[in-house]
């Protein structure tokens, strides 16, 4: 059975379909468009400049220090495996600033760990966090065990420092240098969010530009008139917040520059030659602890030192302070190699861990000061980069919606005297 609507609708909506082809109704329907895309392009362009701030703002305020405290776990777990090889290596009981060394290293760790993890709420940071959690207790528990043993001469000591070292090498380091990547990549993703241009403000902007055109076009079409102001006053309000949105976050995204040669790139290059530097000190203690061959753990320390190498000439130069204090590291490696194979085993420790101008401790330690220097500038280079962005973001979430809402009125007003011709 056929449902009819009452009369009164159907003669509603006959009427208005014959008002619909009318010129007021072309007038009225581009009127309503026209408003409607004005004020939705301004609201989206609004929010996602604003988007843009508040990722600045996340960056300076957590991803960034976050990166920062996951490498530092990373250098602290590795100065604490070093200092208690070195402990160990010193014989009897080690001297006060040897065990402050390693007590410090600890604390910086337990420090680190707690703010690299600060509001971690992924299921892969909490999985990191509750391995090194289980893991550090395990590993400081064998370290005293050690040297317990090591105290009373007993040579079972350095299997239990060779565990230590094993648990430190295969569990608690692999998860520090997985949650640096993991807090560096969160830091890489907010800046290219910054950097990014804003495609759907645009799709509306341009969206808003045509239909200005196609209503001018239908009020020449129609009232024979070449340029209703209303719309000619939108469309350039338009192009106004077109340019500026896009000028804004290009300048955003120079600031931020993750390029290869960007800030944020040389950042996270210099952590990683941090950590390869502490691996390559580890593989060089390690050696004269088990007091074998040491062609694996030399493979190792040569492998470490020449990546290191590497990263240092890409981002600070051969010529730089952290260049030349590696340069002078693997001097000084070279003589505990040649002690070790001549058989004059205290000679390799003594060059290992003994505190001369010349000893491998010395100009590790050197090394990690020159590179912690070359860090800090490069961080410092990157926050200002990303507050500078921020300041290129400033006023435009507010502005661009000022604009657009003007540019509503304007067209309200503009295609509002020509309706009234015909009213």
């Amino acid at each position: 059975m056929e449902v009819r609507l009452p009369a009164a609708i159907r003669n509603g909506a006959r009427w208005s379909r014959r008002f619909a082809t009318t010129t007021p109704g072309v007038i009225g329907a581009v009127l309503v468009v026209t408003v409607v895309l004005c004020v939705l392009s301004g609201f989206v362009s609004a929010n996602q400049l604003s988007d843009k701030m508040v990722r600045r703002d996340v960056v300076l305020e957590r991803t960034e220090p976050l990166a920062y405290a996951a490498q530092s776990l990373y250098v602290a777990l590795s100065a604490a495996d070093a200092s208690a090889a070195a402990a160990f290596l010193s014989g009897g009981i080690e001297s006060p600033e040897v065990r402050g060394r390693y007590q410090q290293a600890l604390a910086d760790a337990a420090g680190a760990l707690a703010e690299a993890t600060t509001g971690a709420s992924d299921a892969q940071t909490r999985s990191i966090v509750a391995r090194i959690t289980a893991d550090l207790p395990a590993y400081t528990g064998l370290v005293e065990t050690a040297r317990a043993n090591n105290r009373q001469g007993f040579p079972v000591g350095s299997a239990y420092l060779r565990e230590a070292s094993m648990l430190m090498q295969n569990s608690l380091l692999p998860n520090a240098e997985q949650l640096s990547k993991n807090r560096f990549a969160a830091v890489r993703d907010d800046q290219n969010d910054i950097g990014a241009l804003p495609l759907t403000s645009i799709a509306l902007l341009l969206a808003v530009s045509a239909v200005c055109g196609v209503g001018s076009y239908v009020l020449l079409q129609r009232t024979n008139r070449r340029m209703n102001l209303g719309l000619a006053v939108a469309a350039g309000a338009t192009a106004v917040v077109l340019l500026w949105s896009m000028a804004a976050v290009l300048v955003a995204a120079g600031g931020v520059d993750t390029g290869r040669s960007g800030a944020s790139t040389r950042f996270e290059t210099l952590a990683q030659a941090r950590i390869l530097a502490q691996q390559a000190r580890t593989d060089e203690t390690l050696q004269l602890i088990t007091r074998g061959d040491i062609t694996a753990g030399e493979a190792d320390f040569i492998e470490h030192t020449a990546a290191l190498g590497a990263r240092l000439e890409n981002t600070v130069g051969s010529d730089s302070a952290a260049a030349g204090a590696l340069a002078s590291w693997q001097a000084g490696h070279a003589r505990q190699k040649d002690a070790y194979e001549a058989a004059n085993y205290p000679a390799a420790v003594a060059q290992a861990i003994g505190s001369a101008p010349e000893s491998s401790a010395t100009r590790f330690a050197d090394l990690d000061a020159a590179l912690r220097n070359e860090l800090a500038d490069v961080r410092r280079e990157l926050r200002d980069g990303v507050d500078s962005a921020g300041g290129s973001l400033a006023f435009s979430p507010s502005g661009t919606l000022l604009l657009m809402v003007f540019a509503a009125v304007a067209v309200a007003v503009g295609l509002w005297s020509r309706l009234k011709e015909f009213l």
